[in-house]
């Protein structure tokens, strides 16, 4: 049995990964912190477990391990808490919001002898997963570019602030699709261009729009577009598309794709009703079973650190105005 605990709601996900571990067998929610207590309390009545309002009490107790999701620039302190006590930790992305940090929990975890992962649940999506396999099989033969999306609505609240969130959408919705492409191609990123800014929702004090272009090894290019441009109503976070063009065909995926539309009149506003992935229960399923395994979660630290690399450097390339090297 993997007893988790969550710490933090600061990030709408931990909602999915707490319904996630409340459905699946031999997984057990059994605690949730918060640094902000009202919050804390209102997730742990909805969730029906106890509210540890002290973080020594709550790391003390008999979790196994830890999600953590709490806003991004307080990813460092809570996961290094987390390996100190020896609980094995599943971080929401990104990682973290610099490099340094993202080296130095990955490093503490090392030195702890501890699980870290990293919340990326797109690798569980069924299309994705496929076009990987295939990929692997050399259906496609030798992969030459991608385009790429990512785009979702304005979260609001702390993403706007750079001092909690490293950045905007380009920091937000970049990451998810860095790792896909390290996972599905088997190959790093070496170079980035950037341009990014405030283009819908101005004032927010953040981007909301990224516009990419990367440069892999063995010449692949990929172009990427990561925003929040999409309406208050949009059915998800985010869109999550890739058009992968190879030597023997070109292939298109669309992660969330396994839904119906639906025009409900009632909230007055377009809905999508999943039939197929539940994303967030594999990336969960997976953590408890390296919890309990005690093994390496499959989407490491090390993804987390090296997705953080790209997007750093993408901040960089926009405000030097040229490519960057990672």
């Amino acid at each position: 049995m993997a007893k988790l605990g969550i710490m933090s709601f600061a990030h709408m996900h931990a909602h999915g990964y707490a319904a996630s571990a409340k459905e699946l067998p031999g997984v057990e929610l059994t605690a949730i912190w918060d640094d902000d207590p009202v919050r804390g309390k209102a997730a742990a009545e909805q969730y029906g477990v106890p509210f540890i309002a002290d973080q020594k009490a709550f790391l003390a107790s008999d979790i196994g391990g830890a999600i953590i999701c709490s806003e991004n620039a307080k990813h460092r302190a809570m996961v290094e808490a987390a390996a100190q006590a020896g609980k094995w930790i599943l971080c929401e992305k990104p990682l973290a919001t610099t490099v340094e940090d993202a080296k130095a929990m990955v490093e503490c975890c090392k030195k702890a002898g501890v699980g870290l992962g990293t919340a990326f649940p797109c690798r569980y999506a069924q299309p994705l997963m496929a076009v990987k396999d295939e990929i692997a099989s050399g259906k496609y033969g030798a992969i030459y570019a991608a385009s790429c999306t990512n785009n979702g609505s304005f979260p609001g609240g702390w993403f706007a602030d750079v001092k909690l969130s490293g950045g905007g959408a380009t920091m937000d919705h970049t990451v998810h699709v860095v790792d896909l492409l390290r996972w599905m191609f088997g190959k790093e990123i070496t170079k980035v261009y950037c341009e990014n800014g405030n283009l819908i929702r101005h004032g927010i004090g953040t981007d909301d729009v990224g516009s990419l272009h990367f440069e892999m090894e063995g010449g692949i290019k990929v172009s990427h577009v990561a925003s929040w441009n999409r309406a208050k109503s949009f059915p998800t976070w985010g869109d999550v598309t890739m058009e992968i063009i190879a030597e023997k065909g070109v292939v298109s995926v669309d992660a969330f794709n396994q839904k119906v539309n639906v025009y409900n009149d009632t909230d007055m506003k377009a809905q999508w009703v999943g039939w197929g992935d539940n994303c967030d229960l594999g990336l969960v399923r997976d953590f408890a079973a390296a919890v309990d395994q005690k093994r390496e979660p499959a989407a490491t630290g090390y993804d987390g650190l090296k997705a953080v690399e790209v997007t750093v450097a993408a901040y960089k390339s926009a405000a030097a105005k040229k490519m960057v090297e990672v």
